[in-house]
């Protein structure tokens, strides 16, 4: 090495010694920096959540942009500020004007509020940055999910033979259960090797059976399995919004008549309207009997299991070869957070593929739990942690009473918008939804002026903050839901927010008399 190489050596040293206070180490700087980080982020999202009385401050998108745009003129300015100044300014700027989850008048979507376990539980995913994907990047964080999967494969299934993997959410637990729905029809019918030859000629007749509520992702899975749309056959569901089993049947023996190759069913334990559970046996003793794959997209209600008032509604579920199950709902966990579980482990090797560099072969001959083996993903973060904190902190019987007091808070609901002239709901809550709609009298021959006001009542409570709802479309008529995932919603919320509706429309009405 040369002088001049030498002395930049030395100055890249120097730099480096400069880089210390950027990450958390054993260093004093280091750590200093990351403890007063962490606090300053704490006080922040503090201070918002103790100040802040409705789940949204109001503001335009416009109103964003101009004030993030004042605060933070340039994405990347040539020097960094101070972490603190930061903070405060992402604080003002970006997480005041947030959804505010936990507020107890949230009730849009299936959108939870997230536990103070769980939180905690981030703070050590977050800085301990563990990759899932190969023992040696996650060691102690495999042991744990792999512990989760076990806790999870014996609640739903009591089948040793059962594994499951965590994952991003719901699209991506339903995309698996179909690839691997996919390509074990194309093994065993046709001695099809999809992952080495890509789609046979066939594959432009298999078909799909889902209810016409299900999740968009069970279409959008098909386009990106390569069957397209058209691979999808809807079925109608009956007045409760679950699949009806004489039209699946019905549909089966019209795609055989078509020469057309039914190769999976989709039933919906908790549609994300009407949380509306199929008739999980009923559909499984139509699978068997076609032989054909059965995916139950418990996204929503899986949490059900947990409630020894409420999980016989989900009786049937054990029969399914794949299980979607979200914990960003009603498990109530950060996002994102998910889990797909398989009936026959074996099915995994659908999936498997090896990288000398990441999963060996001779690793799994030696008993390494590479966890890539089992997931679409690569990368991917150590989330079964926070939901093993949240489950050691509350217990099965806090979870389960959570489960219970949303669902009764739903009855109740639903009973009193029942009893008011002014509204009327489309179905009684089997888990915690309730769709319904503003429908006075004096109106109800007036389509236009229905979804209009409807429209109306969302918007305006949602500009002013008041509360966050959400709208949906049945038939061309708009619709507005309660989804009731927040424990700490109580009824007396649910009777501000009914009167506020009305006092809106009635306001409405008189200024449009003037």
């Amino acid at each position: 090495m040369g002088l001049t190489q030498l002395e930049e050596f030395k100055t890249t040293l120097i730099n480096n010694n400069h880089f210390k206070r950027f990450f958390p180490q054993k260093d004093i700087e280091g750590m200093s920096e990351y403890h007063a980080a962490i606090q300053t982020a704490k006080d922040v999202f503090s201070q918002i959540v103790t100040n802040q009385h409705h789940p949204y401050t109001g503001l335009s998108q416009a109103s964003i942009e101009q004030g993030l745009e004042l605060a933070f003129p340039d994405v990347v300015p040539e020097r960094g500020l101070s972490i603190g100044k930061v903070m405060e300014k992402i604080g003002e700027t970006v997480t005041a004007h947030s959804i505010q989850v936990t507020n107890s008048r949230c009730l849009a979507h299936l959108h939870c509020p997230p536990l103070t376990s769980a939180l905690a539980a981030e703070v050590l995913i977050s800085a301990s940055n563990q990759s899932m994907d190969s023992w040696d990047q996650s060691t102690s964080a495999t042991v744990v999910e792999e512990k989760i999967v076990k806790w999870l494969r014996d609640l739903f299934y009591e089948d040793k033979t059962a594994n499951g993997v965590f994952t991003s959410g719901g699209t991506q637990s339903n995309l698996m259960g179909l690839l691997l729905a996919r390509d074990h029809f194309l093994d065993k019918k046709f001695h099809w090797d999809t992952q080495q030859n890509g789609l046979p000629k066939e594959a432009g007749r298999m078909r799909i059976f889902c209810s016409a509520d299900a999740h968009f992702t069970v279409r959008q899975s098909a386009f990106l399995l390569g069957l397209g749309e058209q691979a999808v056959i809807p079925v109608e569901t009956d007045q409760h919004h679950r699949m009806s089993i004489d039209k699946l049947k019905e549909k089966l023996h019209q795609a055989e008549k078509e020469n057309l190759i039914p190769f999976a069913i989709i039933a919906t334990a908790g549609t994300t309207d009407f949380g509306s559970i199929d008739p999980l046996n009923d559909i499984a003793r139509v699978a068997e009997q076609n032989n054909v794959w059965l995916h139950v997209d418990a996204a929503y209600g899986g949490a059900l299991m947990l409630s020894e008032q409420h999980s016989h509604k989900l009786e049937g579920i054990k029969q399914a070869d794949s299980i979607t199950i979200d914990f960003h709902k009603l498990f109530y966990q950060p996002i994102s957070c998910g889990a797909f579980l398989l009936k026959n482990e074996e099915h995994f090797n659908y999936l498997k593929l090896h990288a000398d560099y990441l999963n060996p072969e001779e690793d799994e001959n030696d008993g390494i739990p590479n966890l890539v083996t089992k997931s679409i993903q690569t990368t991917r973060r150590f989330d079964a942690l926070k939901l093993f904190a949240s489950l050691q902190v509350l217990g099965k019987n806090t979870f389960a009473q959570m489960v219970d007091y949303t669902i009764d808070l739903a009855q109740h609901t639903a009973a009193l918008l029942e009893e008011d002239p002014n509204f009327e709901i489309l179905h009684q809550p089997e888990i915690n939804a309730i769709v319904y709609r503003y429908f006075p009298k004096e109106h109800r021959g007036d389509p236009a002026w229905l979804n209009d006001t409807n429209s109306f009542i969302r918007t305006k409570l949602f500009e002013s903050g008041a509360a966050v709802i959400a709208k949906t479309r049945v038939n061309e008529s708009i619709y507005l839901k309660f989804t009731l995932l927040n424990p700490l919603t109580t009824i007396e919320d649910i009777k501000e927010i009914i009167n506020q509706m009305k006092q809106l429309v009635e306001e409405r009405g008189r200024n449009n008399d003037r």
